[in-house]
């Protein structure tokens, strides 16, 4: 931890003692290249102290402030001007940017009760008209790129302790019910010095990223974690990355970023995508800390990913698993740094019981990645149904306390008291007296390291076994080329007994293939390796399967839309038992807006 008491502190130390040096370069979308652009500390704080004093001369302090923008240097002006103003930035995504609606940032601009909107010029005429379509005229929209707007010269330093909440960290969930993480300042605080000591960054320490700016890992990752250190920043938004993953790892050589990263896709993608020709022109030397935070890591990935860019200079102990989430600020536990990643190969059947035991000769086994060490929390592995401690190499929910975990969310105190303040049990039913976090991940804790094995409500449950999706959905994925790296979503629906749902992408040049057939391959395959029938097979186009901006799979809202009958097969097989549960659920189902 540092000695300062607020995270507005640290970062007008930081701003005054680098002034002239870079503190973010943003690389703009341009395939031709475009000229990237520079923000040096000292400009960071003159920005931030101007858009500050319009927040602080319209009484935002210690209030809600909603931030639109798309990825760029703007959105980091504003977040800083909220740090600046003591008021609490809420970021959230574009309603514009990718084809999303309003429907989602009314529902965070309700629950907020955002005082103010910040943007940009180009977003400001439709936000400004989206407000007065809520009746929310009262809340005034800024243009911070707007030059003529707020005095730095007026800015005053706020009134802030630990305690005054820095930020709220809206979640991926239901758009009707959106949850904002209540992040203080000592929760910012404490969980940038547990990356640091984590990651081991330092004074020489770069990061470079491409993540949405509004996402956790992007947030407080790739944009707060390096005005922390006083260190320089390289960003380019997610469209930049997704249309050309090799901009990405050209960036990290050009500018010798030595820490970022994403979740498996951003390295799948990669695989896929940079040619070999590609491939020659990079250096990934720098790059000691390449972050992996998605739950469960595919130990797939980090083989593909380290061989296929081995000849560019990535080394196999870069890879950094980690595990983490918005309700602990972000970071929980992280491989040791140099210590590369831990692939553990675990009996099949052992795991669905939920125990730790090594394959057994041809029997089916399952890979698990170590997401490394909690260092700055108190853990405990706990059964979700008696709230009773497992013993190491037992499967159960994760459990957490430390200086990183939230408040809680925005005004929600009956789920906080569920979720932020569960108590351990004994074997006579005495609590410990509460104070844990309920995270909703599976886990085991095996030689002192953290083994994420699920989420608690995807696990699907068939004939009394515990199936982890993930693991059936890489195994479908496996059944056929005409699936290339198309993404999967598995989950259970409930008619007399419960059933398995597979829906998998087809990629393009195979939609003509012969479906039937491959649908049939898809079933005798899962049959055959997880012994469970298999007798609902929906395929799909590339893009139906939804995921958050992390790249994780909205499980969830996948079987909400199979029951609503809103997703369109190429090919499906079903029970006639699901036909009818689909055809009963579509007829009484509300409309759902598309989660992001």
């Amino acid at each position: 931890m540092t000695n300062f008491r607020t995270f507005t502190q640290l970062v007008l130390e930081r701003t005054e003692a680098r002034s002239a040096a870079d503190a973010f370069i943003f690389l703009p979308d341009d395939a031709r290249g475009s000229v990237p652009r520079h923000l040096t500390f000292a400009g960071l704080d003159q920005e931030a102290r101007r858009i500050a004093s319009w927040l602080q001369a319209r009484g935002a302090a210690n209030r809600q402030v909603l931030l639109l923008y798309p990825s760029s240097l703007d959105f980091i002006k504003a977040f800083t001007a909220c740090l600046y103003a003591g008021a609490v930035a809420v970021p959230a995504p574009v309603p514009t940017e990718q084809g999303r609606k309003f429907t989602r940032v009314s529902g965070i601009l309700r629950d907020a009760e955002a005082v103010a909107v910040l943007t940009d010029s180009a977003s400001a005429p439709e936000i400004s008209a989206w407000l007065a379509a809520e009746g929310r005229t009262d809340v005034p929209c800024l243009a911070t790129d707007d030059p003529a707007q707020g005095d730095a010269n007026a800015w005053r330093t706020p009134s802030l302790t630990p305690e005054s909440l820095a930020f709220l960290q809206y979640t991926s969930g239901s758009t009707s019910e959106p949850k904002g993480v209540a992040v203080s300042h000592r929760n910012l605080l404490a969980n940038e010095a547990a990356i640091q000591r984590s990651i081991g960054t330092g004074p020489d320490t770069v990061c470079g990223g491409w993540l949405p700016f509004y996402h956790d890992m992007g947030l407080i990752g790739h944009i707060l974690h390096p005005l922390y250190l006083g260190t320089p920043a390289v960003l380019m938004a997610p469209f930049t990355f997704l249309k050309r993953p090799y901009r990405w790892l050209k960036m990290i050589g050009d500018y010798g970023v030595t820490t970022g990263g994403g979740p498996n896709f951003a390295y799948d993608l990669c695989v896929r995508r940079v040619t070999d020709a590609q491939l020659a022109t990079l250096d990934l030397s720098s790059w000691t800390t390449a972050n992996n935070g998605a739950e469960p890591v595919r130990a797939e990935t980090i083989r593909a990913f380290t061989e296929r860019f081995a000849p560019a200079g990535f080394r196999p102990e870069a890879f950094f698993p980690c595990y983490g989430m918005a309700e602990t600020t972000l970071l929980v536990s992280g491989i040791p740094r140099t210590a590369g990643p831990r692939v553990l190969d675990v009996d099949a059947a052992a795991l669905e019981r939920g125990e730790l035991a090594d394959p057994r000769g041809d029997e089916p086994s399952r890979s698990l990645v170590s997401s490394g060490v909690v260092r700055d929390f108190e853990i405990r592995v706990v059964d979700p149904e008696t709230f009773t401690g497992k013993p190491e190499g037992h499967v159960g929910e994760i459990w957490l306390k430390g200086d990183s975990v939230a408040r809680g969310y925005w005004k929600r105190p009956e789920t906080n008291k569920e979720i932020f303040d569960a108590a351990v049990r004994d074997g006579s039913g005495a609590d410990d007296g509460g104070g844990w976090l309920r995270t909703g991940d599976l886990g085991v804790l095996k030689d002192g390291e953290l083994y994420v094995t699920g989420r608690l409500k995807e696990v699907v449950i068939l004939a009394g076994r515990n199936l982890y999706p993930q693991d059936v959905e890489r195994a479908v994925q496996s059944v056929d080329p005409a699936f290339g790296n198309g993404a999967g979503a598995v989950f259970a629906v409930d008619t007399d007994h419960e059933q398995l749902v597979a829906v998998q992408e087809v990629r393009p040049g195979a939609v003509s293939t012969d479906l039937p057939t491959l649908a049939s391959a898809v079933q005798r395959f899962i049959s055959g390796e997880f012994a469970v029938p298999a007798g609902n097979v929906v395929l799909v186009r590339p893009g139906t399967v939804r995921k958050t901006t992390s790249g994780k799979i909205q499980r969830t809202l996948m079987r909400r839309l199979f029951l609503e009958g809103r997703i369109t097969a190429l090919h499906e097989v079903l029970d006639p038992a699901v036909r009818d549960l689909i055809a009963t659920a579509a007829a009484a189902a509300p409309s759902l807006e598309t989660v992001v």
